[in-house]
């Protein structure tokens, strides 16, 4: 079994004492089950997995049978309990609130493990009722390095079928890849994760404007171009909405525009971001062939790729991305940090005068900026998207 770099420090914090709840979260079908799991089995303590993804499940009840379970297991030490999919049973945070806190005060030693694929209704709970009980161990989609190491993929394949480790078995059979993608990854993502749990008024939007992502991933796309695409109505406002939604279930976002200034970043259009290159493959009907027969399509892969990867180390790295435009001069990405900004060039082959115009314009404007290329004449990919970049 693959081990991913998250798993060693889950496994670290569970073998120190009890201090905090210890929370996971990303998205669904990148191996947080499969990691916990693995973990759980490499403790010299009992462990006890539970989850609440079932329709049976409805209350509270669920939470305080499995928690007993766990006190016996703690009788004569150490144990721990995992609960996956905690948020989708209601009010979840003041029962775990209320038992974590009966176990400090009667000095049990119940070491406790959440997973949710809905970070935005994790942390809603969280803050909620858990504040300063808990700390946050990410999950991200599965990065280059990963998939080559896992599966050997080389670099055009992991542009096609993305980071989701559950349909790589499958890569032999688009047709099959392409369907567990769209029914099992997408659909479940959308009702589930968003339409289940939050509400919202116009679903076909929402999903219209997640296919409207993918098919403009990488390109900035103003809120009423996007009106102007959807068939049903709307307004900027409930788009801006719903892109935060479908981001915070792992799918697709809207990057700001880098602009020094947060009120005129809230006004600007968006760049659309997918956060797995799947979804684009997956959506658009293609076939893998076309990463090297079409140019411009491969471009539009890799640059949402390096998008991706960036998206998923803002945490470590602290910083925000963003992008950057004046008039037809672009810089791709802004990584937009505490040291100051960093500005990113993304090329699929040697550089365009273009390209490198607008890096030219970015820096002339913010000169203690700092120049990265990706790509073309710049840092290999390959190297960028494994890592061994320090951002």
């Amino acid at each position: 079994m693959y081990e991913r770099p998250m798993d060693s420090r889950l496994l670290e914090r569970l073998r120190d004492a009890r201090r905090l709840i210890q929370v996971v979260w990303g998205p669904r079908q990148v191996g947080k089950t499969t990691s916990v799991t693995q973990v759980l089995k490499r403790l010299d303590m009992p462990a006890r997995y539970a989850s609440a993804d079932s329709p049976s499940i409805q209350g509270h009840a669920w939470i305080r049978q499995q928690w007993e379970l766990a006190r016996t297991d703690a009788a004569s030490g150490a144990a721990v309990l995992a609960l996956d999919e905690v948020q989708k049973i209601p009010d979840w945070s003041a029962t775990v609130k209320t038992l974590w806190d009966e176990d400090t005060l009667a000095g049990r030693d119940v070491r406790v493990v959440l997973l949710g694929s809905s970070p935005l209704l994790m942390q809603a709970g969280m803050t909620e009722s858990l504040a300063g009980r808990f700390e946050v161990l990410r999950w991200t989609h599965w990065t280059f390095a990963e998939c080559r190491d896992a599966f050997s993929w080389d670099l055009d394949t992991f542009l096609f079928f993305g980071g989701y480790p559950g349909a790589a078995p499958l890569a032999d059979d688009v047709a099959r890849w392409r369907s567990y993608v769209v029914d099992s990854l997408i659909e479940t993502s959308v009702s589930r994760d968003i339409l289940l749990m939050t509400r919202v008024d116009k679903p076909a939007l929402l999903r219209q404007l997640f296919g409207l992502a993918c098919e403009y991933s990488g390109q900035v796309l103003s809120y009423t171009k996007m009106l102007g695409q959807l068939t049903d109505a709307g307004n900027a406002t409930t788009l801006a909405h719903y892109l935060g939604l479908l981001g915070g279930a792992g799918l697709v976002t809207g990057l700001g525009k880098y602009t020094g200034s947060d009120v005129r970043r809230r006004g600007s259009s968006p760049k659309l971001q997918v956060l797995n290159t799947a979804l684009m493959s997956a959506v658009s009907g293609r076939d893998p062939v076309d990463v090297q027969r079409d140019t411009a399509w491969r471009g539009r892969l890799v640059e949402s790729a390096v998008g991706a990867y960036l998206l998923a180390h803002t945490h470590v790295g602290g910083f925000e991305v963003r992008y950057w435009r004046e008039g037809d001069r672009e810089v791709d990405f802004v990584l937009d940090g505490r040291d100051g900004p960093v500005a990113i060039e993304v090329k699929s082959q040697s550089g365009t005068a273009a390209g490198h115009a607008g890096m030219a314009a970015f820096l002339a404007r913010y000169p203690d900026a700092r120049p990265l290329m990706v790509g073309g004449d710049g840092i290999p990919l390959e190297r960028f998207l494994a890592g061994e970049i320090d951002l």
